[in-house]
Protein backbone atom coordinates (compact mmCIF):
# COMPACT_ATOMS: atom_id res chain seq x y z
CA UNK A 1 0.00 0.00 0.00
CA UNK A 2 1.24 3.68 -0.66
CA UNK A 3 2.62 5.30 2.32
CA UNK A 4 0.82 8.10 0.90
CA UNK A 5 -2.33 6.44 1.09
CA UNK A 6 -2.28 5.80 4.85
CA UNK A 7 -1.73 9.33 5.23
CA UNK A 8 -4.65 10.77 4.35
CA UNK A 9 -7.36 9.92 6.29
CA UNK A 10 -5.55 11.69 9.65
CA UNK A 11 -7.04 15.20 8.83
CA UNK A 12 -10.37 13.34 8.21
CA UNK A 13 -10.53 12.03 11.62
CA UNK A 14 -9.31 14.80 13.29
CA UNK A 15 -11.89 17.03 12.09
CA UNK A 16 -14.75 14.08 12.60
CA UNK A 17 -13.41 14.54 16.41
CA UNK A 18 -13.57 18.73 16.45
CA UNK A 19 -17.15 17.95 15.14
CA UNK A 20 -17.64 15.40 17.87
CA UNK A 21 -16.35 17.74 20.43
CA UNK A 22 -18.63 20.90 18.73
CA UNK A 23 -21.88 18.86 18.91
CA UNK A 24 -20.87 17.57 22.77
CA UNK A 25 -20.44 21.36 23.60
CA UNK A 26 -23.98 22.14 21.94
CA UNK A 27 -26.55 22.89 25.02
CA UNK A 28 -29.37 20.41 23.29
CA UNK A 29 -31.73 17.90 25.37
CA UNK A 30 -32.28 15.57 22.59
CA UNK A 31 -29.35 13.44 21.66
CA UNK A 32 -28.44 13.19 17.72
CA UNK A 33 -28.80 9.96 16.06
CA UNK A 34 -26.43 7.49 14.24
CA UNK A 35 -27.79 8.56 10.88
CA UNK A 36 -27.28 12.30 10.99
CA UNK A 37 -23.78 11.77 12.40
CA UNK A 38 -22.75 9.82 9.36
CA UNK A 39 -24.02 11.99 7.16
CA UNK A 40 -22.26 15.20 8.77
CA UNK A 41 -19.42 12.70 8.60
CA UNK A 42 -19.44 11.35 4.75
CA UNK A 43 -19.60 15.34 3.78
CA UNK A 44 -16.98 16.82 6.03
CA UNK A 45 -15.33 13.62 4.13
CA UNK A 46 -16.17 14.88 0.76
CA UNK A 47 -15.19 18.42 1.15
CA UNK A 48 -12.06 16.94 2.20
CA UNK A 49 -11.45 15.28 -0.76
CA UNK A 50 -11.98 17.75 -2.91
CA UNK A 51 -9.67 20.59 -1.36
CA UNK A 52 -7.24 17.35 -1.66
CA UNK A 53 -5.15 17.01 -4.39
CA UNK A 54 -6.80 16.38 -7.71
CA UNK A 55 -3.96 13.68 -8.69
CA UNK A 56 -4.75 10.96 -6.73
CA UNK A 57 -5.10 7.60 -8.11
CA UNK A 58 -8.23 5.47 -7.99
CA UNK A 59 -6.49 2.66 -5.93
CA UNK A 60 -5.65 5.81 -3.28
CA UNK A 61 -8.90 6.36 -3.42
CA UNK A 62 -10.58 3.25 -2.70
CA UNK A 63 -8.14 2.42 -0.28
CA UNK A 64 -9.15 5.37 1.72
CA UNK A 65 -12.79 4.45 1.57
CA UNK A 66 -12.40 1.25 3.26
CA UNK A 67 -10.36 2.89 6.20
CA UNK A 68 -12.75 5.60 6.38
CA UNK A 69 -15.55 3.01 6.24
CA UNK A 70 -13.70 1.08 9.54
CA UNK A 71 -13.64 4.44 11.07
CA UNK A 72 -17.18 5.30 10.40
CA UNK A 73 -18.08 2.21 12.24
CA UNK A 74 -16.30 2.12 15.07
CA UNK A 75 -17.20 5.78 15.81
CA UNK A 76 -21.07 4.82 15.37
CA UNK A 77 -20.55 2.30 17.82
CA UNK A 78 -18.93 5.08 19.82
CA UNK A 79 -21.67 7.34 19.60
CA UNK A 80 -24.53 4.15 20.48
CA UNK A 81 -22.28 4.22 23.68
CA UNK A 82 -22.72 7.45 24.84
CA UNK A 83 -26.08 7.78 23.74
CA UNK A 84 -27.14 4.61 26.17
CA UNK A 85 -24.81 7.01 28.82
CA UNK A 86 -26.29 9.79 28.10
CA UNK A 87 -30.05 8.61 28.14
CA UNK A 88 -29.08 6.66 31.73
CA UNK A 89 -27.81 10.07 32.57
CA UNK A 90 -31.19 11.66 31.94
CA UNK A 91 -33.18 8.78 33.13
CA UNK A 92 -31.72 9.07 36.75
CA UNK A 93 -32.16 12.81 36.75
CA UNK A 94 -35.52 12.59 36.10
CA UNK A 95 -36.36 9.97 38.68
CA UNK A 96 -34.30 12.07 41.35
CA UNK A 97 -36.73 15.16 40.03
CA UNK A 98 -39.53 12.83 40.24
CA UNK A 99 -38.48 11.50 43.66
CA UNK A 100 -37.54 15.51 45.40
CA UNK A 101 -41.50 16.50 43.66
CA UNK A 102 -43.13 13.41 45.28
CA UNK A 103 -41.00 14.44 48.70
CA UNK A 104 -42.34 17.96 48.62
CA UNK A 105 -45.69 16.88 47.85
CA UNK A 106 -45.51 14.61 50.91
CA UNK A 107 -43.87 17.57 52.59
CA UNK A 108 -47.04 19.61 51.54
CA UNK A 109 -49.58 17.01 52.40
CA UNK A 110 -48.31 16.34 56.05
CA UNK A 111 -48.21 20.45 56.80
CA UNK A 112 -51.59 20.09 55.41
CA UNK A 113 -52.47 17.91 57.92
CA UNK A 114 -50.85 19.63 60.45
CA UNK A 115 -52.67 23.03 60.06
CA UNK A 116 -56.14 21.02 59.65
CA UNK A 117 -55.44 19.47 62.63
CA UNK A 118 -54.33 22.59 64.33
CA UNK A 119 -57.17 24.49 62.85
CA UNK A 120 -59.77 21.57 64.26
CA UNK A 121 -57.91 22.27 67.75
CA UNK A 122 -58.45 25.70 67.22
CA UNK A 123 -61.95 25.53 66.27
CA UNK A 124 -62.27 22.98 70.05
CA UNK A 125 -60.45 25.61 71.82
CA UNK A 126 -62.99 28.23 70.37
CA UNK A 127 -66.18 26.31 71.05
CA UNK A 128 -64.81 26.17 74.65
CA UNK A 129 -63.95 29.24 75.56
CA UNK A 130 -67.34 30.78 73.87
CA UNK A 131 -69.55 27.84 75.93
CA UNK A 132 -67.47 28.96 79.23
CA UNK A 133 -68.32 32.38 78.28
CA UNK A 134 -71.99 31.65 78.03
CA UNK A 135 -71.48 30.33 81.38
CA UNK A 136 -70.02 32.44 83.12
CA UNK A 137 -72.68 35.07 81.48
CA UNK A 138 -75.15 33.22 83.18
CA UNK A 139 -73.57 32.98 86.67
CA UNK A 140 -72.63 36.46 86.42
CA UNK A 141 -76.30 36.96 86.29
CA UNK A 142 -77.52 34.66 88.43
CA UNK A 143 -74.80 36.48 90.57
CA UNK A 144 -76.59 39.38 90.46
CA UNK A 145 -79.93 38.21 90.87
CA UNK A 146 -79.42 36.72 93.84
CA UNK A 147 -77.74 39.49 95.34
CA UNK A 148 -80.59 41.71 93.76
CA UNK A 149 -82.93 40.07 95.62
CA UNK A 150 -80.83 39.79 99.25
CA UNK A 151 -80.58 43.85 99.02
CA UNK A 152 -83.73 44.02 98.41
CA UNK A 153 -84.92 41.63 101.24
CA UNK A 154 -82.43 43.51 103.76
CA UNK A 155 -84.03 46.90 102.32
CA UNK A 156 -88.01 45.43 103.61
CA UNK A 157 -86.22 44.45 106.79
CA UNK A 158 -84.79 47.60 107.63
CA UNK A 159 -88.32 49.43 106.51
CA UNK A 160 -89.71 47.45 108.65
CA UNK A 161 -87.35 48.19 111.58
CA UNK A 162 -87.51 51.67 110.67
CA UNK A 163 -91.58 51.53 111.21
CA UNK A 164 -91.02 49.93 114.28
CA UNK A 165 -88.44 52.32 115.70
CA UNK A 166 -91.04 55.04 114.26
CA UNK A 167 -94.00 54.03 116.19
CA UNK A 168 -92.04 52.90 119.13
CA UNK A 169 -90.57 56.91 119.22
CA UNK A 170 -94.19 58.00 118.72
CA UNK A 171 -95.70 56.20 121.57
CA UNK A 172 -92.92 57.39 123.81
CA UNK A 173 -93.39 60.81 122.31
CA UNK A 174 -97.14 60.23 123.56
CA UNK A 175 -96.19 58.51 126.54
CA UNK A 176 -94.56 61.46 127.67
CA UNK A 177 -96.83 64.21 126.89
CA UNK A 178 -99.21 62.76 129.41
CA UNK A 179 -96.65 61.94 132.01
CA UNK A 180 -94.10 63.21 134.34
CA UNK A 181 -91.18 63.77 131.67
CA UNK A 182 -93.77 65.57 129.22
CA UNK A 183 -96.10 68.23 130.03
CA UNK A 184 -95.81 67.95 134.50
CA UNK A 185 -92.30 68.72 133.54
CA UNK A 186 -92.77 71.55 131.59
CA UNK A 187 -95.37 73.21 133.92
CA UNK A 188 -92.97 72.37 136.89
CA UNK A 189 -90.12 74.24 135.44
CA UNK A 190 -92.19 77.72 134.79
CA UNK A 191 -93.92 77.32 137.87
CA UNK A 192 -90.87 76.70 140.14
CA UNK A 193 -89.17 80.16 139.75
CA UNK A 194 -93.40 81.46 141.38
CA UNK A 195 -92.94 78.81 144.46
CA UNK A 196 -89.82 79.79 146.02
CA UNK A 197 -90.86 83.33 145.66
CA UNK A 198 -93.97 82.51 147.53
CA UNK A 199 -91.26 80.17 150.15
CA UNK A 200 -89.45 83.20 150.73
CA UNK A 201 -92.20 85.55 151.13
CA UNK A 202 -94.25 83.37 153.31
CA UNK A 203 -91.00 82.95 155.46
CA UNK A 204 -90.74 86.46 156.14
CA UNK A 205 -93.98 86.87 157.19
CA UNK A 206 -93.83 84.13 159.66
CA UNK A 207 -91.05 85.70 161.74
CA UNK A 208 -92.68 89.07 161.43
CA UNK A 209 -95.61 87.34 162.81
CA UNK A 210 -93.61 85.74 165.67
CA UNK A 211 -91.75 89.05 166.44
CA UNK A 212 -95.45 90.22 167.31
CA UNK A 213 -96.39 90.02 170.84
CA UNK A 214 -100.26 89.92 170.27
CA UNK A 215 -100.94 87.55 173.89
CA UNK A 216 -99.46 87.28 177.20
CA UNK A 217 -97.73 84.67 177.58
CA UNK A 218 -98.75 81.58 179.36
CA UNK A 219 -96.41 80.25 182.03
CA UNK A 220 -96.80 76.74 180.86
CA UNK A 221 -96.86 74.04 184.14
CA UNK A 222 -93.66 71.62 184.28
CA UNK A 223 -93.85 68.25 183.25
CA UNK A 224 -92.52 65.20 184.99
CA UNK A 225 -90.38 63.49 183.63
CA UNK A 226 -90.78 60.68 181.55
CA UNK A 227 -88.37 57.48 181.19
CA UNK A 228 -87.63 56.53 177.81
CA UNK A 229 -87.86 53.28 176.64
CA UNK A 230 -84.83 51.61 175.33
CA UNK A 231 -85.31 50.72 171.77
CA UNK A 232 -84.71 46.40 171.01
CA UNK A 233 -81.11 46.33 168.95
CA UNK A 234 -81.23 45.54 166.19
CA UNK A 235 -78.73 43.63 164.11
CA UNK A 236 -76.74 46.55 162.39
CA UNK A 237 -76.21 48.03 158.68
CA UNK A 238 -79.65 46.46 157.98
CA UNK A 239 -82.41 49.34 157.87
CA UNK A 240 -86.03 48.08 159.43
CA UNK A 241 -88.49 50.97 158.13
CA UNK A 242 -91.65 49.99 159.30
CA UNK A 243 -90.29 49.54 162.99
CA UNK A 244 -91.85 52.00 164.92
CA UNK A 245 -88.57 53.38 167.18
CA UNK A 246 -86.84 54.28 163.79
CA UNK A 247 -88.75 57.82 163.89
CA UNK A 248 -86.17 60.17 162.73
CA UNK A 249 -85.27 57.61 159.76
CA UNK A 250 -89.18 57.65 158.86
CA UNK A 251 -88.99 61.81 159.39
CA UNK A 252 -86.44 62.29 156.73
CA UNK A 253 -88.05 59.41 154.28
CA UNK A 254 -91.21 61.69 154.72
CA UNK A 255 -89.17 64.97 154.15
CA UNK A 256 -87.34 63.60 151.03
CA UNK A 257 -90.14 62.25 149.87
CA UNK A 258 -91.95 65.87 150.11
CA UNK A 259 -88.97 67.71 148.87
CA UNK A 260 -89.26 65.76 145.76
CA UNK A 261 -93.05 65.82 145.28
CA UNK A 262 -93.15 69.74 146.26
CA UNK A 263 -89.36 70.94 145.37
CA UNK A 264 -87.85 68.88 142.29
CA UNK A 265 -84.23 70.31 141.41
CA UNK A 266 -83.75 69.36 138.12
CA UNK A 267 -79.88 70.63 138.19
CA UNK A 268 -79.11 68.86 141.19
CA UNK A 269 -76.50 66.42 142.22
CA UNK A 270 -75.98 63.21 140.89
CA UNK A 271 -77.65 60.59 142.77
CA UNK A 272 -80.34 63.13 143.77
CA UNK A 273 -84.04 62.52 141.79
CA UNK A 274 -83.97 64.95 139.37
CA UNK A 275 -87.86 64.37 137.84
CA UNK A 276 -91.12 65.78 138.71
CA UNK A 277 -92.70 63.44 141.74
CA UNK A 278 -96.70 63.07 141.52
CA UNK A 279 -98.62 62.27 144.30
CA UNK A 280 -99.17 58.60 143.01
CA UNK A 281 -95.31 58.05 142.74
CA UNK A 282 -95.06 59.29 146.59
CA UNK A 283 -97.55 56.98 147.50
CA UNK A 284 -96.42 53.83 146.05
CA UNK A 285 -92.98 55.03 147.14
CA UNK A 286 -93.98 55.35 151.02
CA UNK A 287 -95.70 52.34 150.66
CA UNK A 288 -93.01 50.07 149.75
CA UNK A 289 -90.74 51.71 152.35
CA UNK A 290 -93.22 52.16 155.67
CA UNK A 291 -95.78 49.14 154.98
CA UNK A 292 -93.80 46.56 153.11
CA UNK A 293 -90.21 47.46 155.05
CA UNK A 294 -88.23 47.96 152.02
CA UNK A 295 -88.99 44.56 150.82
CA UNK A 296 -91.69 43.76 148.76
CA UNK A 297 -93.77 44.30 145.06
CA UNK A 298 -95.66 47.18 143.83
CA UNK A 299 -97.95 46.96 140.87
CA UNK A 300 -96.35 48.47 137.45
CA UNK A 301 -97.44 52.07 136.65
CA UNK A 302 -97.80 50.86 132.97
CA UNK A 303 -94.78 52.36 131.62
CA UNK A 304 -91.04 51.66 132.24
CA UNK A 305 -90.49 55.31 132.47
CA UNK A 306 -92.60 55.70 135.24
CA UNK A 307 -91.41 52.47 136.96
CA UNK A 308 -87.86 53.90 136.31
CA UNK A 309 -89.12 57.04 138.34
CA UNK A 310 -90.12 54.95 141.48
CA UNK A 311 -87.30 53.40 141.49
CA UNK A 312 -84.81 55.93 141.06
CA UNK A 313 -86.91 57.52 144.00
CA UNK A 314 -86.08 54.92 146.13
CA UNK A 315 -82.57 54.74 145.00
CA UNK A 316 -81.82 58.86 145.87
CA UNK A 317 -83.49 58.34 149.53
CA UNK A 318 -81.08 55.47 150.03
CA UNK A 319 -77.96 57.01 148.79
CA UNK A 320 -78.92 60.44 151.06
CA UNK A 321 -79.49 57.39 154.37
CA UNK A 322 -76.70 55.67 153.62
CA UNK A 323 -73.96 57.22 150.98
CA UNK A 324 -72.07 54.89 148.81
CA UNK A 325 -72.98 51.74 150.85
CA UNK A 326 -76.02 51.30 148.64
CA UNK A 327 -75.44 49.10 144.97
CA UNK A 328 -77.81 48.85 142.45
CA UNK A 329 -78.83 45.70 141.05
CA UNK A 330 -81.32 45.51 138.32
CA UNK A 331 -82.59 42.39 136.74
CA UNK A 332 -84.21 42.46 133.10
CA UNK A 333 -84.78 39.34 130.89
CA UNK A 334 -83.07 41.23 127.81
CA UNK A 335 -80.52 43.57 127.04
CA UNK A 336 -83.11 45.85 125.37
CA UNK A 337 -84.73 46.05 128.48
CA UNK A 338 -81.89 47.04 130.63
CA UNK A 339 -80.78 49.18 127.80
CA UNK A 340 -83.74 51.54 129.33
CA UNK A 341 -83.03 51.17 132.49
CA UNK A 342 -79.41 52.27 132.32
CA UNK A 343 -81.12 55.64 129.98
CA UNK A 344 -83.67 55.55 132.78
CA UNK A 345 -81.13 56.10 135.47
CA UNK A 346 -78.79 57.98 133.81
CA UNK A 347 -81.59 60.82 133.45
CA UNK A 348 -83.50 60.58 136.52
CA UNK A 349 -80.57 60.55 139.19
CA UNK A 350 -77.76 62.49 136.84
CA UNK A 351 -75.43 59.53 136.67
CA UNK A 352 -73.09 59.08 133.77
CA UNK A 353 -71.87 55.60 132.53
CA UNK A 354 -69.23 55.34 134.27
CA UNK A 355 -72.05 54.91 137.19
CA UNK A 356 -72.69 50.93 135.79
CA UNK A 357 -70.05 48.41 136.16
CA UNK A 358 -69.41 45.30 137.86
CA UNK A 359 -67.78 47.42 140.78
CA UNK A 360 -69.78 50.44 140.60
CA UNK A 361 -73.30 51.94 141.77
CA UNK A 362 -75.66 50.40 139.13
CA UNK A 363 -75.13 46.74 137.94
CA UNK A 364 -77.21 45.29 135.24
CA UNK A 365 -78.16 41.58 135.42
CA UNK A 366 -80.33 39.32 133.14
CA UNK A 367 -80.12 36.44 135.14
CA UNK A 368 -81.49 36.00 138.76
CA UNK A 369 -78.92 33.51 139.72
CA UNK A 370 -75.62 35.60 138.98
CA UNK A 371 -77.80 38.67 140.57
CA UNK A 372 -78.24 36.73 143.42
CA UNK A 373 -74.28 35.77 144.08
CA UNK A 374 -73.67 39.44 143.83
CA UNK A 375 -75.98 40.49 145.89
CA UNK A 376 -74.03 38.44 148.76
CA UNK A 377 -70.82 39.27 148.12
CA UNK A 378 -71.81 42.72 148.45
CA UNK A 379 -73.37 41.73 151.56
CA UNK A 380 -70.50 40.21 153.10
CA UNK A 381 -68.31 43.18 152.03
CA UNK A 382 -70.71 45.41 154.30
CA UNK A 383 -72.52 46.78 151.49
CA UNK A 384 -76.13 47.06 150.70
CA UNK A 385 -77.39 45.94 148.03
CA UNK A 386 -80.86 46.90 146.77
CA UNK A 387 -82.16 44.93 144.21
CA UNK A 388 -84.91 45.87 141.66
CA UNK A 389 -86.51 43.67 139.42
CA UNK A 390 -88.67 44.51 136.21
CA UNK A 391 -92.39 43.62 135.10
CA UNK A 392 -91.38 41.78 132.28
CA UNK A 393 -89.98 38.82 135.03
CA UNK A 394 -92.43 36.46 134.88
CA UNK A 395 -90.27 34.25 137.68
CA UNK A 396 -88.69 35.19 140.75
CA UNK A 397 -85.75 33.40 142.59
CA UNK A 398 -86.66 32.60 145.83
CA UNK A 399 -82.58 33.18 146.92
CA UNK A 400 -83.45 36.75 146.02
CA UNK A 401 -85.74 37.29 148.64
CA UNK A 402 -83.01 36.59 151.59
CA UNK A 403 -81.87 40.14 150.62
CA UNK A 404 -82.78 43.26 152.75
CA UNK A 405 -84.05 45.64 149.99
CA UNK A 406 -85.84 44.15 146.85
CA UNK A 407 -88.16 46.01 145.30
CA UNK A 408 -90.22 44.09 142.65
CA UNK A 409 -92.75 45.76 139.62
CA UNK A 410 -95.56 43.05 139.58
CA UNK A 411 -97.85 43.60 135.53
CA UNK A 412 -101.19 44.22 136.14
CA UNK A 413 -103.74 41.38 135.81
CA UNK A 414 -105.89 43.80 134.24
CA UNK A 415 -103.60 44.84 131.35
CA UNK A 416 -102.13 42.67 129.11
CA UNK A 417 -98.90 44.24 127.93
CA UNK A 418 -96.77 42.63 125.38
CA UNK A 419 -93.05 44.35 125.59
CA UNK A 420 -92.20 42.66 122.36
CA UNK A 421 -94.02 45.01 120.38
CA UNK A 422 -91.57 47.70 121.31
CA UNK A 423 -88.44 46.59 119.26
Amino acid sequence: MNPEASQTPEPIDERLAEKQEENNAVENPENPSVESVVEIAASSSSEDYTTSEPLISNAEVVNSTELTENSNGEFVAQLEAENVALGSEIGSGNQSLYAEAEQRVAELQNAEVALKEEIAKLQASYESLKAQVSETQTSLGRLVQESLLQLEQRKQTLQISVEQLERRQERIRNEMRTTFAGTSQDLAIRVQGFKDYLTGSLQDLASAAEQLQLTPSVVEREKPPVKEAKPVESQPGIPQFAQQQFQDTTKQIRRLIDQYRNKPDYYGPPWQLRRTFEPIHAERVSNWFFTQGGRGGLRTMGSRLQNILIASSAISILHKLYGDRVRTLVLANTPERLGEWRRGLQDCLGIGRPDFGPDRGVVLFEASDALAQKADRLTKANQLPLIIIDDSEEQISLSLLQFPLWLAFAPDPKTVRNYDDDF
